[in-house]
């Protein structure tokens, strides 16, 4: 393993599954799986030699929900990102997900392209979703305009509930992707959060705090 890998850890319940998955690893560059687990337990055990910094897991695991499992990372290593994957895209167990802590969540089957793409996000927005994810989201956040956003921060609001990436954003309307980086910046400032999975977050609060008066 190359000294500048980043190092990551799957807990998937179908072991046949690891060495997919290890294989899928091995084409991006970059990264290593420097462990394969079935229980959220014997992970926390190797903790201490794989320190790993990135932590796939899936939900459901041989001795524990996957999610609840979360917490128990985090107490090893604050910083640790986790992405979690499921057959499930139900919205109340992905809007938990990210509550408990998750930096990302994937549906399955997780091929090479879908992994590449969530590391990639992750390196860029640091967050990690599916796209049938963020249509989930999407469908059960209708979006409105925020009075504490300008015209433009209510646009850019709007893709990224979309998930649009930077660059798009700045194909649509028409300026540079710095200009967007520099709104984004604003709205993660005025929601007070540090990333698009927080910020989607306390906009679907804001929204069903609208919906009640």
């Amino acid at each position: 393993m190359k000294n500048s890998s980043i190092k990551i850890i799957v807990l998937e319940k179908d072991t046949s599954l690891h060495s997919v998955y290890k294989n899928h690893f091995e084409e991006i560059d970059g990264y290593e799986v420097v462990g394969s687990y079935t229980s959220a337990k014997d992970a926390i055990k190797d903790y201490k030699f794989t320190k790993p910094q990135i932590v796939l897991s899936e939900i459901d695991l041989d001795d524990m929900n996957g999610v609840d499992a979360i917490k128990l990372f985090k107490k090893k290593d604050w910083e640790v990102k986790i992405i979690m994957f499921s057959e499930i895209n139900d919205f109340d167990v992905i809007k938990n997900a990210f509550k408990k802590g998750a930096n990302g969540y994937l549906t399955k089957p997780l091929t090479l392209d879908k992994l590449e793409h969530a590391l990639r996000s992750m390196e860029k927005e640091g967050a990690a979703m599916s796209n049938d994810i963020v249509k989930k989201i999407i469908s059960n956040f209708h979006r409105k305009t925020f009075a504490f956003f300008s015209e433009r921060e209510n646009q850019i609001v709007d893709f990224l509930c979309q998930g649009a990436t930077y660059k798009m954003i700045a194909k649509k309307l028409f300026v540079t992707p710095s200009a967007v980086n520099f709104h984004i910046q604003n709205i993660y400032l005025k929601l007070d959060v540090n990333s698009k999975s927080e910020a989607l977050s306390k906009l679907e609060q804001l929204q069903n705090q609208l919906e009640q008066y």
